[in-house]
């Protein structure tokens, strides 16, 4: 995201949100398949989120889980309708600290309870139990090894559909180009290597605590076992917390269970809400709206996207679907659109028709591999069936690597060669739209103006002295550019003419524009050293005919939790050092605002 982020940057400065570049490049009908691709990817991780909430809520307290599913977005639509993107921001940062703060002391209290008796001693009880908790597919059926069939095609499943949670979400293109690039490239890379500390700790100590205390007499659900549906429904650690902490243990499982959902669920009705009121009202209903009934119109596409995504939650609920299903379900239907997305920015090759026809016949070629694959291997198509790994992981790769096969192949059919250029006359096309000629105040040339700006200045383009007015003219139909593709065009008599491409220039000037291809290469490398890392380098050694050793397993649970401090080091206490300057402006600011006002009243 790092490195789309800076990319778009570069080539559609101007930009808002990732579809309008897709409009700007593909044209209506283009626009709209990705509209529909975003909405779903957004629909299904909230509504993941919200299911798993309310099953949780329900599996500990009894609470039904519709008045659950119903309750855990009412609160949130409040502070997001009123404070929007901004709210957003803040309360990602407030959630994302408390709920680091409860990891840690989660990780701590069960790895230190007497129960456990620290490293050492849940590392024995883990051996000592290896004969109850036999793992098909591991190396010795043990617990203790990186040898693991199954660990490999979950962990693929996972990755397939949290990149597709990412890249197909416009919440995370919003907050690229809402912020300065020097903070985007090592914003996105801090996360990168800092969401180690939450699943690497808390899964070894919790899961593992689990594992070893699930047929003793404190766990809650003893005598009988732990089911496949408790596991699958994300049972485990509120049993293993109220075993070992107790009650007062479920009520910060709850907190960090609120902080989770309503930052997720905040951050989807943002992105729905820009879609909805953006790139669909604004867009298509009525162009010419004003600032304000735009922002009207968004508080109520988050209501809208409330009650819906409530009444999605409800029906999976109904339909037996659980976290598993939806995290194996979320990659076939959600990364289609990543290539074709990431290929509209990096390959001017591709063609209207492709990033129209990709992602759809992705989604179905998918579709048709994890269902055929389920039917061939297990006999039937149902919701246990298509739950089983080896399913869900084909149909996500097909899901995510046929889009390209699909997309070279149409391009090269029928080829046609984007001009970049033609990105820099976004806001020439708007202003044209509402106003019927390009607005052109004073020239500007820095990153901060440009973002900030909703109007086309002087540095976008040169206009004869002569202009007296502007119209708009449809780009070749031919190679895909729709009724939005229109470029601005001046004539000084009754004859319009289309202006060049070559007086269309880009915004920032020759120093910035270094500036950002340096942070390009930089968030390149990251990537690839991350990926070189966490896919080769640190788990290929380990699969092998090994189980750890006590120091190993010592070693490896010390770091894992070192890390959840440099997470927490890294998300909460970095960004108030980094904008210690903003901070203190702000707080100074309410307090002489704070001073006069009073001073008012008592005047």
């Amino acid at each position: 995201m790092a490195a789309l982020g800076v990319m778009a940057k570069i080539k559609v400065p101007y930009a808002r949100t990732s579809l309008e570049i897709i409009r700007m490049r593909y044209g209506k009908i283009g626009h709209i398949i990705f509209i529909i691709l975003n909405l779903t990817n957004n629909v299904f991780g909230c509504a993941s989120m919200i299911l798993t909430g309310s099953q949780l809520i329900y599996g500990v307290s009894g609470m039904n889980f519709v008045a659950a599913t119903i309750l855990i977005p009412l609160g949130v639509v409040l502070y997001t309708a009123v404070g929007g993107l901004k709210a957003t921001f803040l309360t990602d940062f407030l959630h994302t600290a408390v709920a680091l703060i409860l990891i840690i002391y989660f990780t701590l209290s069960v790895l230190t309870h007497p129960a456990i008796g620290g490293l050492g001693g849940l590392y024995d009880k883990v051996v000592a139990t290896a004969g109850q908790n036999y793992i098909p597919g591991n190396y010795e059926g043990s617990l203790l090894t990186m040898k693991s069939k199954n660990a490999i095609i979950w962990g693929l499943i996972l990755k397939f559909g949290n990149l597709a949670l990412v890249v197909m979400d416009t919440a995370f293109w919003q907050k690229s180009f809402a912020t300065e690039v020097n903070a985007t490239v090592p914003g996105y890379n801090i996360a990168a290597l800092a969401v180690f500390g939450i699943p690497w700790g808390l899964g070894t100590v919790l899961g593992l605590s689990a594992r070893a205390l699930h047929n003793t007499p404190i766990f809650p659900t003893y005598p009988g076992p732990l089911t496949d549906a408790e596991v699958n429904s994300g049972m485990v650690m509120p049993y293993l917390v109220k075993a070992l902490i107790g009650d007062k243990g479920l009520v910060a499982f709850f907190v960090l269970l609120f902080m989770a959902l309503t930052s997720t669920v905040s951050s989807s009705m943002i992105a729905v809400s820009s879609i909805l009121s953006f790139d669909v009202y604004k867009t298509y209903i009525n162009p010419k709206t004003s600032d304000k009934k735009l922002v009207g119109v968004s508080h109520l596409t988050v209501i809208f996207h409330a009650i819906f995504i409530t009444g999605i939650s409800i029906a999976m609920n109904y339909g037996g679907a659980n976290m598993t299903w939806i995290g194996y379900l979320r990659p076939i239907i959600s990364c289609p659109g990543i290539i074709p997305l990431g290929l509209t920015l990096f390959w001017s090759g591709q063609t209207r028709l492709a990033a129209i026809l990709s992602p759809v016949l992705g989604f179905f070629t998918g579709l048709a591999i994890w269902l055929a694959t389920a039917k061939s291997i297990y006999g039937a198509v149902n919701m246990t069936t298509t739950q089983e790994g080896v399913p869900a992981l084909y149909g996500a790769i097909g899901s995510f690597f046929s889009p390209a096969l699909y997309s070279v192949i149409i391009s090269l059919y029928k080829p046609y060669k984007f001009d970049w250029q033609e990105f820099l006359r976004i806001e020439i096309v708007e202003e044209v739209q509402l106003h019927g000629k390009p607005s052109l105040p004073a020239n500007n040339t820095n990153e901060e103006s440009i973002r900030e700006k909703t109007i086309v200045d002087e540095s976008v383009l040169r206009v004869p002295e002569d202009t007296q007015s502007a119209s708009v003219e449809e780009n070749d139909p031919e190679h895909g550019h729709g009724n939005y593709e229109k470029t601005a065009a001046v004539s000084a008599t009754s004859s319009s003419t289309k202006i060049s491409l070559e007086d269309v220039r880009h915004p920032f000037d020759d120093r910035t524009l270094k500036e950002l291809y340096r942070w390009s290469r930089i968030a390149w490398v990251i990537f690839v050293f991350v990926v070189l890392i966490t896919f080769i380098l640190w788990p290929m050694p380990l699969y092998r005919n090994y189980i750890f050793t006590k120091p190993f397993f010592s070693g490896w649970t010390t770091v894992a939790i070192i890390w959840q401090f440099g997470a927490f080091f890294a998300v909460v206490i970095f960004p108030l050092y980094d904008g210690r300057h903003a901070i203190a402006k702000g707080a100074r600011g309410v307090w002489n605002s704070s001073r006069r006002y009073l001073s008012k009243n008592k005047e």
